[in-house]
């Protein structure tokens, strides 16, 4: 039987409360959390860390999906591309400006987005958008 968690969509309004959130939901025995990184989030989804330790079954239910995804998406996901791009290195600026041009375009993806792939990129983790 699978181990399921809850992504309180609700509680979401940004890209550091999704993280707020997964901390809550996965870091609870950690003396360190998880921040705001998509890459760190893949780490973490690989297992052998906090709630997701010794579990081979697992199942994310997000509730209030839509909210999240409107919470997560051209506004929040422009601010951080902005900010990286502001930041430089090490960041591959020239990348970015085409992330933000697409994203202009209506064809780039948002932080919601980038959530789903990062997620879909662990078959053995079921997500379920609710």
């Amino acid at each position: 039987m699978p181990t399921t968690f809850r992504i309180d969509g609700s509680r979401i309004h940004d890209i550091a409360s999704f993280y707020e959130v997964m901390n809550d939901l996965l870091m609870q025995d950690e003396n360190w959390d998880l921040g705001p990184s998509l890459d760190a989030l893949d780490d973490v989804l690989y297992g052998g860390i906090g709630a997701l330790r010794e579990i081979d079954d697992v199942h994310f239910v997000w509730t209030e999906h839509d909210a999240s995804r409107t919470a997560l998406g051209i506004t929040a996901t422009r601010a951080w591309l902005q900010e990286k791009l502001e930041r430089g290195a090490p960041f591959d600026t020239a990348r970015i400006t085409t992330q933000l041009d697409d994203l202009d375009a209506g064809r780039g993806k948002t932080y919601f987005d980038l959530l789903l792939e990062v997620f879909a990129g662990h078959p053995d983790i079921r997500l379920e958008l609710a």
